[in-house]
């Protein structure tokens, strides 16, 4: 590629001609009319040449020295100027900025130190309690072996457990309330269930199961029946069942009144309960009970049943009078029951 650098022209130098010739041509040139003009330079005695020019192109200076081996010149000092600022300086004589020589490091702060630390040991701990999480939850470790039934009155154990089979080998962390009771919903007598895991593979169910407050005759059998009217089971011989009887059934007596006897029933101790022998209702205001011995119960709407579940036990366990004896005991006003 051609050099774009521009050429340079410096005229040579005259040659220098021993010292007679040069006194010859002076003296000459004295004698030449006494006050002619001498010639220039570059005119000698020799025809007039011209001045020959040379042409060469510049070196950088700094090239030259390195190529001769010579040291590079100093730099020399800067000088202030007449307005008394000091000259701008070269990007050369800027200092770098970026050299690890001029970077001062100083010590991270205590407290930035502690923060880093507690924050690392924080994630740390984080970790492990996830993965102890997960092994707890995936582990076939903890699965669910055997299921242990409490709380069971008209089911057996073993029908729990046969309606829970589906949960045998599934982790107990999975086992949920929910699903337990979508298997458990068949069996009507549960009213509620609470699971509690053992580890390692113990499932614990502790039922609550729907209480039977009447029989009701249908046909030639006896059902069982709670204050909602759930049939609970069937018997058929209702003596060895110490439960009142309600006449008629709900679909005779109409599901208004049947609640409302009901209602009544569940209030009642299961001492209370046993010395009954049926319950009807003409209608929601007009409960009517009946005692083994006999005897009469009003017992008026379902309003504060309650209060007078716990009046009606009080009178039943005062001692008889064979003198006055007892045929009707008045609930109906808690606050001021009537024997008659």
């Amino acid at each position: 590629m051609a050099s774009t650098r521009r050429p340079t022209y410096r005229p040579a130098k005259p040659a220098v001609r021993d010292s007679g010739a040069a006194r010859d041509a002076g003296a000459a040139a004295g004698g030449a009319g006494g006050g002619g003009a001498a010639r220039g330079p570059g005119a000698g005695s020799d025809g007039g040449k011209p001045t020959v020019i040379t042409a060469s192109k510049g070196v950088p200076e700094s090239a030259s020295q390195e190529k001769h081996g010579s040291p590079p010149k100093a730099t020399p000092p800067k000088l202030r100027t007449s307005t008394g600022t000091a000259p701008k300086a070269t990007p050369q004589d800027k200092p770098d900025r970026t050299s690890p020589d001029n970077v001062l490091a100083f010590p991270e702060p205590r407290g930035r130190r502690i923060r880093r630390n507690i924050i690392v040991a924080v994630c740390v701990t984080a970790a492990l309690v996830a993965g102890l999480i997960a092994a707890a939850v995936y582990s076939p470790v903890l699965a669910v072996q055997s299921v242990s039934v409490t709380g069971t009155k008209l089911l057996k154990p073993a029908q729990v457990q046969a309606a829970l089979k589906p949960l045998l080998g599934t982790p107990l962390p999975q086992v949920s309330g929910s699903e337990v009771d979508s298997l458990l919903k068949p069996l009507v007598q549960i009213k509620s269930v609470t699971t509690q895991a053992h580890p390692p593979s113990v499932l614990v169910v502790h039922v609550q199961e729907r209480v039977p407050v009447a029989l009701v005759k249908r046909g030639n059998e006896y059902m069982l029946v709670d204050v909602d009217g759930v049939k609970l089971g069937t018997t058929a011989d209702p003596t060895s069942v110490k439960l009142p009887l309600i006449d008629g059934g709900a679909g005779t007596i109409g599901k208004d009144l049947f609640r409302a006897t009901a209602e009544v029933l569940g209030a009642l101790p299961a001492n209370v309960l046993a010395k009954l022998s049926n319950a009807s209702a003409k209608s929601v205001d007009a409960v009517e009970l009946k005692l083994l011995d006999g005897q009469t119960v009003v017992w008026g709407n379902a309003g504060e049943k309650e209060l007078k579940a716990r009046v009606l036990e009080a009178l039943l366990k005062m001692p008889a009078d064979p003198a006055n004896p007892v045929n009707t005991y008045d609930v109906s006003v808690p606050r001021h029951p009537v024997t008659r």
